[in-house]
């Protein structure tokens, strides 16, 4: 099943896949010297087999036993061309000794580790010991019909090889879900609307605002704009959406890429009542839980569509423990922010994006002209020795080694910045996923489950990425360009041979990295189902737990206090906890907010139905314009939500009040700088 192809020299690709041989190394690669068409032998050389792979790979030469998937969709030659340049570009300058080889072992599945490993990543590893842990019974309770299918087709199979194996008695998966029958359903059911941000309430319809520019996510086309506008709900699971597709089911044959921008649709996201939330809004625990439930959710929306979730198994890699170049993400911010507390993306990372924005967005070819091979690998000597002394001169710099040394520190991070474990679960979004809704569903799903670190360092990329297709005017790159030349250095990794499937996969990760560009601001929202499961998760918690946090100082005062207050009469239903010196009758609808850093440090504020949080900030603004520091009235403030069912969550502006104090009595509120 594998070729591989040849003309005066040799070109060997892959992916990584699944099926992928058990040693894999890593592509890490430089670039090729920066030499005008025409003027050198091996730049013409180079040239021409780029177009013949291009050629080998257009739709003339696919063999008709690959053509129905959407992964050997038919593209011109000419589309392909930058992608197979800048592989065989990676390709010579790796064979220059530019960058370290790293190896990526893969490891052999034994029956049932598989779906061990899958209970273990989504939380429920108290499905595999047997303890009667209260997390875990949190996370089940808060599962829809599908995702609930999903978890017990898991289990089954994970108990069913221990069985086999005649090791321990397990856990019947009757006793977990209270079901008579232990196959799983995947018939989509009816499900109450999910209040966004909020809590589950039955009968209740969604409710939108009138569109107009700030009321909604648009992520549509800049120019020539199709006539299709399509709108997205995060009001119910996505899977719990679906109709499930026949086993006969065939995909389009001869199905085409089109690389116009207008090819793609227009998906507009509505704020409802509760605003969006980004990434960066919820706390790190709520976003743990977030992952959970988003591996749970892609799982169940895979099973759905009648497609298979692949996963690979690696062995975790150690790259460098210090330096810049081939360092985990994870050890690069550990360092940098001994110098920039709270820093998020790497500072190397940051400085080469600002070089380029601040000089390259207007640079013809810029990405795709590669810089020369030489100055790069002497940059990136030079950065290593003199980047944290900060003694490197970036004047000296040119634009086109800058975006070298980009992708260089892209390809040469330990795992892949998109991580290898679902690198075929991005493959396969587009490969057996005909409709782009969908593909962007799953794209959406795959990016919640991304660690911190990746999935900020990815925003930082893309931010950039979309900054570059918006100078198209004078750069001469456009977002198919664009997504051409990133998509190697993301996705096509270095390995012994290339069957034909990984080397059609080039249209494949090309039209993924151009969806992770065009639509990215909606990838960066939590799904307002997400939100309420994890709400619906600390409630459960809450109820189930007896012994929560008893070591904590703070929980044993509050304790205490409870303990004296049990004569008292009960507070009204929704009323807000205060501190003994700010408890008074709280009439229903008003709320106290805090604000430590304004002079005024608190006040009670009457909510209505149109009162929003950023009408809350103008007010604690308003009456604070004279007595507040200068530094402080600097600051971008937010209004947060903080403790009741929700760890932490940086609200919208356009949140309005009253829905999401309903949705979270118990919550407190404070006015404070957003996390950057």
């Amino acid at each position: 099943l594998t070729m591989e192809m040849k003309d005066s020299g040799s070109v060997v690709l892959t992916a990584y896949h699944p099926h992928s041989p058990a040693r894999i190394p890593g592509m890490e690669q430089s670039f090729v010297q920066d030499i005008p068409p025409g003027h050198s032998p091996a730049s013409r050389k180079s040239l021409s087999r780029c177009r013949r792979i291009s050629r080998m790979l257009s739709n003339e030469s696919v063999p008709p036993a690959f053509s129905r998937s959407n992964s050997q969709a038919s593209v011109d030659s000419t589309s392909m061309e930058d992608f197979w340049c800048e592989v065989e570009s990676i390709k010579e300058s790796r064979e220059d000794g530019s960058e370290e080889a790293m190896l990526l072992e893969f490891k052999p599945a034994d029956e049932g580790e598989l779906e061990a490993e899958w209970l273990q990543d989504v939380g429920l590893s108290t499905l595999i010991s047997g303890a009667e842990e209260e997390d875990g019974q949190a996370l089940l309770s808060t599962l829809t019909r599908t995702q609930a299918a999903a978890v017990q087709k898991r289990y089954n199979t994970y108990t069913q090889t221990l069985r086999k194996k005649n090791k321990h008695t397990v856990r019947d998966v009757r006793d977990i879900f209270g079901t008579s029958d232990s196959s799983p359903t995947f018939e989509t059911v009816p499900v109450s609307p999910v209040s966004s941000n909020g809590i589950q309430l039955p009968g209740q319809k969604p409710v939108w605002k009138s569109v107009s520019s700030k009321s909604c996510l648009d992520c549509g086309i800049d120019k020539g704009s199709p006539s299709i506008t399509e709108e997205l709900s995060y009001d119910v699971s996505f899977s719990e959406s679906i109709t499930v597709l026949p086993k006969t089911q065939e995909w389009p044959k001869n199905q085409r890429f089109k690389k116009e921008d207008s090819a793609l649709p227009k998906f507009i996201v509505r704020k409802s009542r509760f605003g969006l939330t980004e990434v960066g809004d919820l706390s790190p625990e709520d976003m743990k839980k977030i992952r959970y439930l988003s591996l749970i959710e892609l799982t169940a929306f895979y099973d759905a569509l009648g497609v298979e979730l692949k996963r690979n198994r690696v062995e975790r890699v150690r790259g460098r423990e210090n330096g810049l170049f081939g360092v985990p993400l994870t050890v690069l911010l550990e360092n940098d922010q001994k110098k920039v507390p709270g820093i998020k993306v790497p500072l190397i990372f940051q400085k080469l994006l600002l070089k380029l924005e601040e000089t390259g967005l207007e640079t013809e070819g810029i990405l795709r002209v590669p810089g020369s091979a030489s100055r790069v690998k002497n940059l990136r000597q030079e950065l290593e020795a003199k980047f944290y002394e900060d003694a490197f001169d970036w004047d000296q710099v040119r634009n086109n080694d800058a975006a070298g040394l980009l992708k260089m520190f892209i390809r040469e991070l330990p795992s892949p910045l998109f991580t290898v474990e679902y690198l075929p679960a991005f493959i396969t979004l587009v490969e057996k996923i005909s409709k782009i809704k969908l593909q962007l569903q799953a794209l959406h799903l795959l990016i919640m489950l991304m660690p911190e670190a990746n999935r900020d360092t990815a925003k930082a990329f893309l931010q950039f990425l979309k900054k570059v297709v918006a100078n198209e005017g004078k750069n001469k790159m456009n977002l198919w360009n664009v997504s051409m030349i990133v998509a190697p250095n993301l996705f096509i990794y270095k390995g012994k041979r290339a069957n034909q499937q990984e080397m059609q996969a080039a249209a494949t990760t090309a039209h993924i990295v151009r969806l992770l560009i065009r639509y990215q601001d909606i990838l960066w929202t939590v799904p307002s189902f997400l939100i309420s499961q994890v709400r619906k998760m600390n409630e459960a918690a809450m109820n189930n737990s007896k012994r929560q946090l008893m070591f904590d100082k703070g929980v044993r005062k509050l304790l205490r206090r409870k303990t004296m207050e049990r004569e008292r009469p009960e507070r009204p239903e929704g009323a807000v906890t205060f501190p003994p010196y700010l408890q008074s009758d709280i009439p229903e609808g008003v709320i106290r907010v805090y604000a430590p850093l304004h002079s005024k440090v608190s006040m009670a504020i009457q909510l209505n139905s149109q009162t929003k949080a950023k009408d809350i900030l103008a007010r604690f603004h308003y009456e604070n314009s004279h007595g507040s520091s200068q530094n402080m009235r600097g600051q971008m403030q937010s209004l947060h939500e903080i403790g009741g069912n929700i760890g932490q969550h940086c609200l919208d502006p356009d949140a309005f009040m009253l829905d999401v104090y309903r949705a979270n009595p118990q919550a407190e509120w404070v006015i404070k700088p957003k996390a950057s």
